[in-house]
């Protein structure tokens, strides 16, 4: 039995149909680039490297996945630079936040054993264990653990989304985005942020809760009054 075919979309043949196509295709693409084009506006002069960082308390270090339990290289990378602002005293703690959905997933004790290993002592380093995604760590980091101000670290395609969600929250952010080999993983993660402004734009304009929030706790706090 045949297939029936499916009707072929059809190109407008008039003038004026083919100048309203055009018009269509334009605008679509201007809506498509206002969510980048805003952040890169609240992001202009945010993003600094962790020689030039302005010396700040707390630290922020997003999640990026586990192999075998251990953190994924993206995420060694950005645990090295918290350890490498922490020995250069232009950090005081840093705040972990990542997955930890299943039982079998750990996002955060394998970024603090990391860190550990690394030279951070285990007394300076917060876990947040409900990091799910950028605008949840952004939130739970104001309003549960009572960051006003942090040097956020991640990967350069992901540090401008980063800042300009966590500036929405109302923490005062420094991003610093970490080289990273150009690999697939690099080339899918840049694809993704273009999906993922979106997202953020519409994050930032509706400020929906995090998926779990819980009672404030007072990690951050207790970790600046410890001493050195």
């Amino acid at each position: 039995m045949r297939q029936p075919k499916l009707p072929r979309p059809r190109l407008p043949h008039t003038r004026t149909g083919q100048r309203r196509l055009v018009q269509a295709v334009m605008f679509g693409c201007v809506l498509g680039l206002l969510p980048a084009t805003w952040m890169h506006l609240v992001t202009g002069d945010r993003l600094r490297t962790t020689a030039d960082v302005p010396r700040t308390d707390v630290a922020v270090v997003f999640g990026a996945g586990l192999w075998a339990g251990e953190p994924s290289p993206y995420l060694a990378h950005r645990l090295d630079a918290a350890a490498k602002l922490y020995r250069d005293d232009r950090i005081e703690v840093v705040l972990v936040t990542g997955d930890n959905s299943r039982e079998d997933y750990d996002e955060p004790d394998a970024m603090r054993a990391y860190l550990t290993r690394h030279g951070v002592p285990d007394s300076r380093i917060v876990s947040d264990y409900a990091g799910f995604d950028t605008w949840d760590s952004c939130v739970r980091a104001k309003k549960i653990f009572g960051v006003d101000e942090a040097v956020l670290i991640s990967q350069g395609f992901h540090i401008r989304r980063a800042v300009a969600l966590c500036q929405e929250t109302g923490v005062t952010s420094y991003g610093v985005g970490v080289d990273a080999k150009h690999d697939v993983t690099w080339y899918y993660g840049g694809a993704r942020e273009i999906f993922a402004a979106g997202k953020a734009a519409l994050d930032a304009v509706f400020e929906p809760d995090p998926r779990f929030l819980g009672p404030r706790e007072a990690g951050v706090a207790n970790a600046l009054a410890a001493e050195r």
